[in-house]
């Protein structure tokens, strides 16, 4: 592997590791402020962030590509419409933290991975066979992880699969956009649209304070700049060179990192069920992805 190769990988490892953590920087933040006022101040945070980023990839561009690109118009309505589908998931995320550990968060979230070429069917894409293999696997995976001995699962664990979905709709709507929409502008107008959504949320049923938002000051800049500006940044950057296998497999590792997060901070544990679950998840996830070492991009992350 070359050397860029190599950097590229590290970059997107290290993009896995900061999206990872950032799981423990929610659970962290709520015990402060709620849900609702925690994404609306963090996805403002990372919507800002991200101007620079666009400032110096704009300067960056020719005269011709900045002709080709999408007017302000086009940008700001799939900035919205994703928003909205961002706005669903990162809620119930959130909400499902209250309830679940960032370990297991972070597995259940990681779904969308086999999800998205699920639901792409209904957009008449094809599926291939190792999808529904890691599928499988990654639900049998999940029983271990969320399903205890009574065959009950717990309210966090199953807000967080139903955001799994939202989360896959969420990729599949941006894999669409970013075909017209530069992304990174699109990002920036999608974090925007999910902060308004979640702060007039919260402003309704949540109290909101500037004594509580300091106490949940160093989490929330975590949450926005470190997980949306620097870590979407890395991202762009590393892909530009990585193979499309390592890099998917690199950017697997968030749900690993969002577990070691959860042990070495928060002070978390799962039963020895709970972790086969979380090897065959990440195995079933692996399997999924194994078609992108043929193919010359992968899809875009969460």
């Amino acid at each position: 592997m070359k050397s860029k190769e190599v950097k590229s990988v590290l970059m997107l490892l290290l993009t896995a590791g900061i999206w990872g953590f950032a799981f423990v920087a929610q659970r962290v933040g709520m015990q402060y402020v709620g849900a609702f006022t925690f994404n609306g101040v963090r996805f403002a945070l990372g919507s800002l962030s991200l101007l620079p980023v666009i400032y110096f990839f704009n300067s960056k561009k020719s005269i011709e590509q900045k002709k080709e690109e999408a007017d302000f118009k086009t940008t700001i309505k799939s900035g919205v419409i994703a928003g909205c589908v961002l706005f669903i998931a990162a809620s119930l995320q959130q909400v499902g933290l209250i309830y679940t550990t960032a370990g297991k968060a972070g597995f259940i979230t990681s779904l969308y991975i086999v999800l998205v070429p699920i639901l792409g069917i209904f957009l008449k894409q094809k599926t291939q066979s190792t999808t529904w293999i890691g599928a499988i696997i990654a639900a049998a995976g999940l029983y271990f992880l969320s399903i205890n001995e009574s065959l009950t699962i717990e309210f966090g664990d199953f807000l967080e699969i139903i955001g799994a979905f939202f989360w896959a709709a969420h990729i599949l709507l941006i894999d669409k956009f970013v075909k017209n929409v530069d992304a990174v502008k699109l990002s920036s107008a999608q974090f925007a649209a999910c902060s308004i959504l979640s702060l007039i949320t919260a402003f309704i049923f949540e109290d909101v304070s500037l004594a509580t938002l300091s106490q949940a000051t160093v989490p929330i800049l975590y949450g926005g700049i470190m997980s949306a500006g620097v870590a979407y940044t890395l991202q762009a950057v590393g892909q530009k060179h990585a193979k499309p296998g390592p890099a998917a497999v690199a950017l697997s590792m968030e749900s690993v990192f969002a577990a070691i997060g959860g042990i070495l901070i928060l002070s978390e544990t799962l039963p020895v069920r709970g972790y086969m679950g979380c090897a065959l998840m990440l195995v079933g996830m692996l399997i999924a992805q194994s078609e992108n070492f043929k193919k010359n991009k992968i899809a875009p992350a969460n």
